[in-house]
């Protein structure tokens, strides 16, 4: 069955494929946050740029507010700016400045109608360990209700994420001939990986999806200075929601033996939002409406709502239009078809919430 195609106007277009073609790479927002809160205040929006760089606009009123959060930097990595067809090409367009251009097309269409306040927030860092825009608001801010702008595609919500935490693993020792006793600074780090690798399997017992703990090997230096040579490896953890960044740190550290150097980044604890809420029956009556069929989804990443949503405990989830298995590649795309039917969604969600 072939879906009907909801219109785009062309300064949704414009919007989306503007964002895009400003480069933002994490610690380099200001140009994109610049733009946006520009696109917005002319649109009479409520707009500055706060003290942590983050894009912030509001409009409406009332007793109740839903904030949306996206993120407007991105990983770094060229991917040429252009339209082909219907598929928009560029670094964001799917990770995450889709979701934002969408959000604030449909709160555009629909803004002389609210009853209650939008605060849209494009937040910066998102891409690092740090997410400094998330950790800025999370105290400053208690919505009723909080869309995180993440690629779910238009048919699904994204209700959870699993923490992360990374490690940098060296070994260092003074040099000697190769046929001497005792293992070399390289075989104690790969002598480690294989001990993390033995405990990932253990606890996986039984596991699968989303329950598992992931780990991957992201990189491995070795470094000769003739008398000190050292080798250093990094790693990524993904953390199921019932093992804390602290605890698996702690297994860790009883893992590695005395010469071995540890070094964490911080670590964020998985999050799983309630499945029936009235923000979630919103999505699902408006996938529906528009010919969808609506399913759930738990990602093995992590987003700026492992911080927001433990802390603002409000109905909470994620969605944005977009293949997330695009992410951070170097043929990133988004189908305008796509980035339409989202900005319907959305707009049915917006009118509706909150209940």
């Amino acid at each position: 069955m072939t879906l009907p195609h909801p219109q785009l106007t062309p300064e949704e277009v414009s919007l989306l494929f503007s964002l895009v073609a400003i480069k933002s790479p994490s610690g380099q927002e200001q140009e994109a946050v610049s733009y946006l809160t520009s696109y917005l205040a002319a649109r009479k929006w409520q707009t500055k740029i706060d003290q942590a760089g983050n894009a912030v606009a509001e409009i409406g009123s009332g007793p109740a507010t839903l904030l949306f959060l996206g993120h407007i930097d991105t990983v770094p990595g060229h991917v040429p700016v252009r339209i082909d067809g219907d598929l928009l090409y560029g670094r964001g367009a799917v990770d995450a400045k889709g979701a934002i251009a969408a959000f604030a097309s449909a709160a555009e269409r629909i803004k002389s109608q609210l009853a209650y306040k939008i605060v849209l927030i494009a937040a910066v860092g998102e891409e690092t360990p740090y997410s400094p825009g998330a950790h800025y608001i999370v105290d400053r801010y208690q919505p009723d209700f909080c869309i995180i702008g993440e690629p779910s595609s238009w048919s699904a919500v994204t209700l959870g994420y699993k923490g992360s935490l990374g490690l940098t693993v060296s070994a260092r020792q003074p040099a000697g001939h190769s046929a001497g006793p005792g293992d070399s600074a390289p075989e104690k780090t790969i002598a480690y990986w294989q001990q993390i690798q033995s405990f990932c399997n253990h606890y996986n017992a039984g596991r699968s999806g989303f329950a598992q703990l992931d780990t991957t090997l992201q990189s491995t230096t070795n470094t000769d200075d003739h008398w000190w040579p050292e080798s250093q490896i990094q790693l990524s953890f993904r953390l199921p929601v019932d093992l804390t960044p602290d605890e698996l740190k702690a297994q860790l550290q009883n893992l590695a033996s005395p010469d071995l150097n540890l070094s964490f980044t911080p670590g964020l604890p998985a999050f799983k939002a309630e499945k029936n809420t009235p923000l979630t029956r919103a999505f699902l009556a408006a996938i529906r409406s528009l010919g969808g069929k609506p399913s759930f989804k738990l990602k093995s990443g992590t987003a700026d709502m492992n911080i927001v949503g433990p802390a603002w405990n409000v109905p909470i989830l994620a969605y944005g239009p977009g293949d997330s298995s695009l992410d951070h590649t170097p043929f990133e795309h988004l189908s305008l078809s796509e980035y339409a039917r989202s900005i319907a969604v959305l707009t049915q969600v917006l009118l509706k919430t909150p209940e």
